[in-house]
């Protein structure tokens, strides 16, 4: 039994090492978007310095270690066996859980998934030890440090709700100060701005960062403890002479603030987070050393040593530091997350990533609803002021989200809030500040205009009902999980395992699948970054014809699928008909809104130009769409009921047609890709020369069917698939016509 217990501690680290992977990628938005979305340097640069910080932060973790082994449970109630439940659960729970929010791109919360997976398992065993309990002695209270649960709980609301609210407001007036001419009005408010910013920021380090490093002398950590605001009011002082200075000698000291944040808050996060990844599996690993030593019964030993602090050893921190580091550089998913955040914050309203939500809707009609009367109690000449100083200009970075004014305010106030709730011993997640600071703070830049509002709103709920999500996903498959391993012994244990690898390996060669879809949609960044007007056109001509040139492809896949299947009589190749046309129609409805942006960025001329001919093309692949659809799903509804199959004279005469359908979607495919419409014309003419053999195919049927009832629901089917065939020929068509005239 001990050599089984040792493979789970093998696996257990394993795990750990993924988690680290994991939740690097997910807990990225902390620090990385300011500084990435601003461009205040490169990002080969910026990850090196985050790197940096990381590696830092985890070397002053080792006293946050003390949450996974005494946190959430008691241990001196709970043997040895009932704890390996309890972290082997957790682990799993954790890996699977921070990868899918990984995968979707969401931002979530390591803190929360471990001691919300802690919570959930420990309740599980406390139930049954409550229930075993011949003595009535055990009760809930004794089992379970209900407190901690309790305050992350409080935290959760409360960091999200104090976050967003001080965003909004010192954005605002940071934004009322600097205006987006941010450059010509650093005379002298710079050198206050700076000064105040990189105080926090160094406050925040002492307080956050060094506040829990074990190899600084306790005096000094008690000394820092004790004269925090001393020390804060001190560097504010020093720092804001230096920056008046460093403003005088030409250097951008909005830059060394985002720069100087990003490593502070790279830092914190991972002297704080550090824990959630590898102190479940570390307990794990001291608690098997102490029962291999002992040579006592797994169910009989006590591991009450876990009360102890933990002495984790130094190397461990910075081996731990040095692979978060690295999964910085290479995970994909990390990227996802970055994305999510900088599409809700951005202040260009482009691509939107999520949808329109009622409540959303209902949210952005009250607020404009509330300000349109609060309007009526200002002085227009203080609205036209306070328009003034928010006016746009181009002086934005190109190709930046949005300013470095706006990166300084969400790193500063991120770890200025992160330090107070610290010094409050208030529980906060890097992770929700970082993020809802972040939400505020476009919002008083005017970023959410009334064109985005309802995208980013829904945005942000997604999200942030993401992060309860999380709280109720992490106890209640925890719960289950460790419930099965406790009753189910090693046998569930090795069964579990097996299910996590395959969960996890399924997941990576997914985003492997995806990565080339990201990769093509490099086009339309590029799009949207373009200054030159030129380039632009050029570079939406060449979305166009990808875009096209891929749905005409699925199309005349679905067709041939419809045809088999209608022919075959094979349900599932129908199935798989209708679901693949779902999922081009979203596709389709997502990069007809990109090409439309494009559309909005190219020369006015051109855009004149070129606008009903790209209407046109675009429409008819919508036609081409809808045409597929309602083939579909009577050929579905046919298949599926078991209604007796077309005749086989038929199906003969219809083969020809199809095949020629096939062949010129084959032809239309070819031309867009190539962009040489040498044979355009003569394709023209075979569309309009089979759209004719179409109709008389048509009349002969309607002329010469079989005219019995038993026949009647064939024949209709048939009719129908006639009719939408030549509509879908009609469709090819227009949009050759419309693509010929918009790529000339």
């Amino acid at each position: 039994m001990e050599t089984f217990y040792i493979v789970i501690v093998f696996f257990l680290l394993c795990l750990a090492v993924f988690d680290m992977y994991t939740g690097v990628s997910s807990a990225v938005v902390s620090f990385m978007p300011p500084a990435i979305g601003s461009k205040a340097a490169s990002i080969r640069t910026l990850l090196i310095i985050a790197a940096v910080g990381i590696i830092v932060g985890t070397a002053t973790s080792s006293g946050m270690m003390d949450v996974a082994r005494h946190g959430v449970l008691q241990p001196v109630h709970y043997s040895y066996r009932e704890v390996m439940c309890v972290f082997l659960a957790v682990v799993c729970c954790d890996v699977i859980i921070i990868d899918v929010f990984n995968t979707l791109g969401m931002p979530t919360s390591t803190t929360v998934s471990m001691v919300f997976e802690l919570f959930g398992g420990t309740t599980a065993l406390a139930i049954c030890k409550i229930a075993a309990d011949p003595t009535g002695v055990l009760n809930y209270g004794t089992l379970v440090n209900t407190d901690k649960v309790l305050s992350v709980i409080m935290a959760i609301f409360l960091s999200v709700a104090i976050a967003f609210v001080v965003g909004t407001i010192v954005m605002w007036l940071c934004r009322l100060i600097f205006t987006f001419q941010y450059k010509q009005h650093m005379r002298y408010a710079i050198a206050i701005f700076g000064g105040f910013s990189i105080a926090c920021i160094m406050g925040f380090l002492l307080v956050k960062g060094f506040g829990n490093a074990t190899f600084l002398p306790q005096s000094f950590k008690t000394t820092v403890s004790e004269n925090q605001l001393q020390i804060v009011g001190c560097l504010f002082l020093v720092f804001t002479i230096l920056s008046q200075i460093l403003h005088k000698l030409g250097v951008n000291v909005f830059k060394l603030i985002v720069i100087f944040g990003t490593f502070s808050l790279a830092m914190a996060f991972a002297g704080n987070d550090l824990v959630n990844f590898i102190g479940v599996s570390l307990a794990g690993l001291e608690c098997t050393r102490e029962f291999v030593g002992s040579g006592q019964n797994a169910n009989l030993f006590n591991v009450g040593f876990l009360a102890s602090p933990a002495t984790t050893p130094i190397y461990y921190l910075i081996a731990a530091g040095a692979f978060m580091a690295a999964a910085l550089f290479i995970s994909k998913k990390a990227r996802n997350v970055i994305n999510t955040t900088l599409k809700l914050s951005r202040q260009s309203t482009n691509d939107e990533i999520f949808s329109s939500s009622r409540i959303a809707r209902r949210v952005v009609r009250a607020s404009l609803q509330t300000s349109n009367r609060i309007q009526w109690f200002i002085p227009r000449r203080v609205q036209e002021a306070v328009d003034r100083r928010f006016a746009k200009t181009e002086e934005q970075d190109s190709g930046a989200d949005f300013d470095l004014v706006r990166a300084s305010v969400n790193l500063v106030l991120s770890g200025f809030l992160i330090m107070i709730g610290t010094s409050l011993q208030f529980p906060l997640s890097t992770t929700y500040v970082a993020f809802m600071v972040s939400m505020g703070s476009s919002l008083a830049d005017r970023a959410w205009g009334r064109d985005s509002a309802v995208y980013r709103i829904t945005g942000v709920f997604s999200v942030v009902g993401g992060w309860f999500v999380t709280a109720g996903a992490a106890f209640i498959l925890c719960f289950i999980v460790t419930t099965i391993m406790f009753f189910g012994g090693p046998v569930a244990m090795g069964l579990i395992i097996a299910i996590v690898l395959a969960i996890l390996i399924h997941s990576n060669l997914h985003v492997a699948d995806t990565s080339e879809a990201e990769d093509a949609d490099k086009v339309y960044t590029d799009m949207v970054r373009a200054v030159d007007k030129a380039e632009t056109l050029s570079l939406l001509k060449q979305h166009v014809t990808t875009s096209h040139s891929q749905l005409l492809t699925a199309a005349r896949q679905s067709y041939m699928d419809i045809t088999d299947g209608l022919m075959q009589e094979n349900v599932r190749l129908l199935r798989r008909a209708v679901g693949s046309i779902y999922t081009n129609r979203q596709n389709w409805t997502q990069e007809r809104k990109k090409e439309i942006v494009g559309m909005r960025l190219i020369n006015y001329y051109d855009a004149v130009q070129k606008n009903t001919w790209f209407h046109l093309a675009a429409n008819s692949l919508t036609d081409i769409l809808y045409c597929l659809r309602r083939i579909a799903d009577p050929c579905l509804e046919h298949v599926d009921n078991n209604f007796n199959p077309l005749p086989q004279a038929t199906i003969d005469s219809f083969i020809p047609i199809r095949d020629e359908v096939v062949e010129m979607l084959d032809k239309a495919i070819e031309i867009i890709d190539s962009r040489d419409t040498t044979h355009l014309s003569a394709l023209l003419a075979e569309g309009n020369a089979l759209k004719a053999r179409l109709s008389e195919v048509r009349s002969h049927q309607q002329l010469n069917g079989n005219h019995r009832p038993e026949s009647l629901r064939q024949d209709l089917l048939y009719m129908n698939l006639l009719q939408e065939t030549q509509q879908l020929v009609s469709a090819i068509r227009h949009l050759l016509r419309g693509i010929n005239k918009f790529l000339a």
